[in-house]
């Protein structure tokens, strides 16, 4: 008896995808090619074909659910808009303890838990503006930004408008409650004459990164400066990048000292299970 050739790719198959399957594979396919690649305004460096094998569907399923490519694009660009842009950068956690580990002592007094915050904000600064220009996905993020009023379909501009406004304010959550639950730990409060939550001071630092990175983008030069000085009650004169002064500017205006604070053993405690909370949140 003559024997059937063995069947090969998609044919092995033991199921037919569904609809919902193949859109977010599709999707999911295309987000993980551009932010690997970057974006262009046009889109036209990504081949429909290319998405349809990295996402392991088959070609009759991809153009059931998108009978043109122009609306598979116009679906990964609200998926871009919904999803672009990092968290809280995962790594600064870690710099985060060994600044800790190195300045425990100044834990002990008000004095040294002043310097020690001031201390995180001009190093974390520095970091984390460094890791955000690293990332394909922030620079994904800050394309869409900049390109979006420049989309021809009125309805797909709206829809990606309010998909980056989401993705924005889900970011500024996660801020601020990483300061919220830090500025406890350290037995600081938001000033009460500021009559403003953790989500304003956290909207105002998610601005000010914003430009810090448009800045670096367009004139690394003036980004990139630094001045050696002791800003902020500073124990001493250190390198400060212009985001550092900028975000510690920014934090010494929205928080004091908790009057009603008490420190020992237990707050030092605190401390540390507030750090390790906070990554848990981002991981």
């Amino acid at each position: 008896m003559e024997q059937r050739p063995m069947a090969s790719g998609l044919t092995r198959r033991n199921r037919r995808l569904t609809d919902v399957e193949t859109r977010d594979r599709m999707l999911r396919a295309a987000i993980e090619m551009i932010n690997r690649d970057g974006l262009t305004v046009s889109l036209e460096h990504l081949s429909f074909e290319a998405i349809i094998r990295a996402a392991e569907v088959s070609r009759s399923s991809a153009y059931r659910h998108w009978q043109y490519k122009d609306q598979f694009f116009g679906d990964v660009v609200k998926e871009l808009a919904r999803t672009a842009g990092a968290p809280v950068v995962r790594d600064e956690i870690g710099l985060l303890k060994e600044i800790l580990a190195e300045k425990k002592e100044w834990l002990s007094t008000p004095r040294g838990r002043h310097d020690l915050i001031v201390e995180l904000i001009r190093r974390l600064a520095h970091f984390d503006l460094r890791a955000v220009l690293a990332s394909p996905a922030w620079r994904t993020y800050h394309a869409l930004c900049a390109t979006v009023t420049g989309l021809a379909d009125g309805d797909l501009r709206a829809q990606v408008q309010a998909a980056l406004a989401e993705s924005e304010q889900a970011r500024i959550t996660r801020i601020a409650g990483a300061w919220q639950t830090l500025a406890g730990a350290f037995g600081y409060r938001l000033r009460p004459e500021l009559n403003a939550g953790f989500d304003t001071l956290a909207a105002v630092l998610s601005v000010n990164l914003h430009g810090m990175i448009i800045t670096e983008i367009a004139a690394p030069e003036i980004a990139g400066r630094e001045t050696v000085a002791g800003p902020f009650g500073a124990p001493a004169d250190q390198r400060w990048s212009l985001s550092a002064l900028s975000l510690a500017g920014v934090a010494m205006m929205f928080l004091e000292p908790d009057p009603d604070a008490e420190w020992g053993d237990l707050r030092l405690v605190h401390l540390y299970q507030a750090v390790d909370e906070w990554a848990a949140r981002d991981n």
